[in-house]
């Protein structure tokens, strides 16, 4: 069974489509990725899978069936839009909006403690939200999300605001939470977030998919045709190697995608004795990279 089924959904506001022709299929058990730019129709999908917002065309189907009210227990959804009660305690909040989804009253103190554990925030549970920092009160919104148990789960730009060392937090709790065989579907605009725990995405440009599938198989589409350089010193004149197409420079580190059928080796010994090396690895291009690739297509 597939845990989300979209057929050919449309929707517009006016005479502006912000989703158009879209058709998706996600697997049970997978961590899914929406990605594409600000704007690009992300979130108006996800408020359509969770009948915030009709389409105008097309169906969708989720955990086998048409959505409706008494489906939102079976699901946990952090909107775009995060909003708590700034005066309430963590813990009072935590078990109201638990009580909501459908948790019954004797198994929340355990729930509470587990998650708060879980997210670092057990000496925050008598504070009132407004005494948070965003990170934290974000993190708790994230609990207040899978606090029922959801089959599914759909997240908003779950990473907007948090420091690398709570974005790892929330990609360990997300890859532990695919362990148990939950299915999480998330937005985000930015790339570099998704390479290391979607297993399948969906590019999204102006409203349009623009690649869709396998991460995995998707890069190995383009083969192992990029060097990720870390080196000191000018590499300006590898603009003009024969095996170069593209260099993102960084200042102390580049992106080189090479031309097709191009050998990486005559790019190694052309920097050798010109700069200092720090790294040199041939792999597959970037989501990144992909997505610029793809976008540029587009618009064309």
């Amino acid at each position: 069974m597939y845990a989300l089924e979209i057929d050919n959904i449309s929707k517009r506001f006016g005479n502006f489509y912000a989703v158009q022709n879209l058709s998706l299929k996600i697997p049970q058990g997978t961590i899914y990725g929406l990605l594409g730019p600000n704007g690009a129709g992300k979130t108006t999908t996800l408020r359509m899978i969770m009948n915030i917002i009709i389409p105008d065309e097309g169906k969708i189907r989720v955990l086998g069936r048409t959505m409706g009210e008494d489906m939102k227990q079976r699901i946990g959804y952090l909107p775009e839009d995060r909003g708590l009660y700034p005066k309430m305690k963590v813990g009072d909040i935590l078990e109201f909006l638990g009580e909501i989804k459908g948790v019954p009253k004797n198994a929340m103190p355990g729930k509470i403690d587990y998650w708060l554990d879980k997210f670092e925030l057990t000496g925050w549970k008598t504070k009132k939200v407004d005494e948070l920092s965003k990170g934290m009160q974000q993190k708790i919104q994230f609990i207040v999300t899978i606090i029922h148990d959801p089959e599914l789960i759909i997240l908003d730009e779950p990473f907007a605001g948090l420091d690398p060392v709570n974005t790892k937090l929330i990609k360990d709790i997300m890859l532990g939470l695919k362990d148990q065989g939950k299915t999480i579907i998330f937005s985000t605009h930015r790339m570099e977030q998704v390479e290391m725990i979607c297993d399948n995405i969906c590019l999204i440009n102006k409203a349009r998919m623009v690649l869709e599938g396998n991460l995995a198989g998707i890069k190995k589409q383009y083969g192992k045709n990029t060097i990720l350089l870390e080196y000191e010193g000018d590499i300006g004149f590898l603009r003009n190697r024969p095996e170069v197409e593209k260099i993102d420079d960084y200042g102390r580190s580049a992106e080189i995608r090479l031309k097709d059928k191009a050998d990486a080796q005559g790019v190694l010994a052309g920097l050798v004795g010109k700069v200092r090396i720090g790294k040199f690895e041939i792999q597959e291009p970037s989501l990144n990279t992909i997505f610029i690739e793809k976008v540029g297509r587009n618009e064309q």
